[in-house]
């Protein structure tokens, strides 16, 4: 089974394709089309910079191979968190002190930027501020505090500590040692989200044309796009498809990798016993190299995810697997049925630092948000946006990360993945 076969395997079951109806179909490109900027890929980073263009005056065409939403946007963990998927040190060793305060401070503005859209275009995406991150014994319980004090101390991080004597006001759970509490993350319903944003994009002129892969580019002035039934001219083109370009940019693919990640969502719980397991209703992670995370959902469900695969093979037994995971965290939840599981792939790096940059002039894209883009994949279309409309000092500032492409090649580098995460894994459990 193809990679493309794998996810869209994934996604049969997804709990937000169940309870997120797609009401406004957008129909497959048809002849040509010119535009000022094309964006290919229909996911949160697209559909913002679809909406940031617009309000500009541009317009835009936006081209999805599949249905918008259809990959990671659609079907992550929907947890939105200050921050990178990397620690920023990766950042202040490449760019030095001030660039990383303000690449911190961008991941702030992409929280806000979040609310403002739900606000602005009336998207009920569920909304519910709070994050824990949570140790799972005493040794990452001091590395975590260690963080917390140097991430309060040189960014202002408005976290707050949680001791081993107070984690139970904060979780039921036996697995967890000690953690903190920001009250400015929080989670959301990934795939409301990525739908009210494409109606927002439509209601302001963009152009969306689902069922339309690209199968080509030709760069200059004037950048070519080949779809199976048309052609889109465009002065502008962002690529916003992540691990799902197909070939399109073989100069990206190889600084990324597809990592699969799973989900189940239980069936609904008696809501005085989600209350007793999370009061806040916060979201949660662990801090384990391979975590785990969960929230609760508004309809009262413990939506749980974990596992990674880095060979884009679908572990055995999805729902069973991931059923035992959960009850490690919650024994309470030990005999509680499964209503949904499904997965899909994010798009890491090797240093799991965004890349954002152009491969012309006039070629823009944004990838590898490692697991950590549900709030800035929007702040990465607004930047993209404002460099096409000439202010690119701050997309600038993250296109000066370096990147290098996974050891091994085409054929090698995806076992050679697999073995470097066996070493963090044995690492997770000491």
């Amino acid at each position: 089974m193809g990679f493309l076969a794998t996810d869209d395997a994934l996604a049969r079951d997804s709990y937000y394709d169940a309870t997120a109806p797609r009401r406004m179909p957008h129909a497959p490109l048809q002849g040509e089309l010119a535009c000022d900027v094309a964006i290919v890929g229909g996911g949160l980073a697209g559909l913002s910079a679809a909406i940031e263009l617009a309000e500009r005056g541009y317009r835009v065409a936006l081209l999805e191979a599949r249905q918008v939403g259809a990959g990671a946007s659609g079907r992550n963990g929907g947890q939105a968190i200050a921050g990178l998927a990397c620690d920023p040190s990766t950042i202040e060793s490449q760019l030095g002190a001030e660039a990383a305060r303000m690449v911190w401070n961008t991941t702030l503005e992409a929280l806000d930027l979040l609310a403002q859209r739900s606000s602005r275009f009336g998207i009920d995406c569920e909304w519910q501020p709070g994050y824990l991150s949570l140790a799972v014994n005493a040794r990452k319980g001091r590395a975590l505090r260690s963080w917390l004090d140097q991430m309060q101390r040189r960014y202002g991080y408005d976290a707050n500590w949680i001791a081993p004597a107070d984690l139970p006001r904060w979780i039921d759970s036996p697995r967890f040692h000690s953690g903190l509490h920001d009250p400015r993350s929080g989670h959301l319903h990934p795939l409301k989200y990525t739908l009210g944003l494409a109606r927002a994009a439509s209601r302001l002129g963009v152009q969306i044309h689902e069922r339309t892969p690209v199968t080509g580019i030709t760069p200059g002035a004037t950048v070519c796009l080949r779809t199976p039934q048309g052609e889109v001219r465009a002065s502008h083109v962002l690529l916003a498809g992540n691990v799902y370009l197909g070939g399109l940019a073989p100069a990206l693919e190889k600084r990324i990798m597809p990592v699969g990640t799973y989900i189940v969502a239980s069936e609904p719980l008696d809501p005085s016993l989600l209350r007793q397991l999370i009061p806040s209703r916060s979201a949660v992670c662990d801090t384990n190299f391979v975590l785990d995370y969960f929230r609760p959902t508004a309809d009262h469900r413990m939506l749980y995810g974990g596992r990674v695969s880095y060979s884009t093979a679908t572990p055995a037994n999805l729902a069973a697997s991931m059923q035992r995971r959960m009850a490690q965290s919650f024994p309470q939840l030990a005999t509680t049925r499964i209503a949904h599981a499904w997965g899909g792939f994010v798009d890491i790096t090797m240093n799991r630092a965004p890349d954002f940059g152009r491969l012309h002039p006039n070629v823009y894209y944004v990838q590898g948000f490692s697991g950590h883009g549900v709030a800035l994949t929007g702040l990465a279309g607004k930047l993209v946006a404002e460099a096409i409309a000439g202010q690119a000092e701050r997309f600038d500032v993250y296109a000066r990360l370096r990147h290098r492409p996974f050891p091994g090649g085409r054929w090698l580098r995806m076992p050679a993945l697999v073995l470097g995460m066996a070493y963090y894994r044995l690492r997770d459990l000491l």
